[in-house]
């Protein structure tokens, strides 16, 4: 039996959220790019393939002022004109493929050894919250970190794939669920 409209919640993302390059939150050809990609996974470790990632962070300097620049609309016709390619903004919104995969290309954050995200999929009633700690900052003392078991503290934590390169899944649920934090 396929779920009606009165028996599931969206997504409805595809249509005006996404936008060209919203993965690209570094300027363009800045050398100290990273990547950061993965998956969105639900209970069983299939492919979520409609969700939507919102990235927040601060600056390399440590300053969370952002931006402008993430998103410039053609002052004519009110499409998308692209990025300016030069600013850093700290924002980044992208869409999962029909694999579940997402890739971003973002610089290190100043101040915090992590990025915030904000996931949106099919089925969430709210969005939800969590973050993707980076190797090579000293995690010891993060206290969200510190609060959480070894095993649950894992599924924050980024794997380094190569230098520069990190992946990350998403797990909605299941025995090795994403922790997700609650904003009251």
């Amino acid at each position: 039996m396929l779920p009606t409209p009165s028996q599931t919640v969206g997504p409805f993302y595809g249509y005006a959220l996404p936008f060209p390059g919203g993965g690209e939150i570094a300027p363009a050809g800045h050398r100290d790019t990273i990547a950061v990609h993965g998956r969105v996974l639900d209970g069983d470790g299939a492919a979520v393939p409609d969700a939507l990632l919102e990235f927040w962070q601060p600056a390399p300097d440590g300053s969370r002022t952002g931006a402008p620049g993430s998103l410039r609309r053609d002052p004519v016709t009110g499409g998308f004109a692209g990025r300016d390619g030069v600013t850093f903004t700290g924002f980044g919104r992208v869409a999962t493929d029909a694999d579940g995969h997402y890739s971003l290309r973002t610089l290190t954050p100043g101040g915090v050894p992590y990025l915030s995200v904000c996931l949106f999929a099919r089925g969430l009633l709210h969005h939800l919250f969590t973050r993707i700690y980076l190797p090579g900052a000293d995690l010891a003392a993060e206290p969200l970190l510190t609060t959480l078991e070894p095993g649950r503290r894992d599924t924050l934590l980024a794997a380094e794939e190569a230098p520069g390169t990190y992946r990350f899944d998403l797990r909605l649920q299941g025995p090795e669920e994403t922790v997700f934090l609650d904003f009251r």
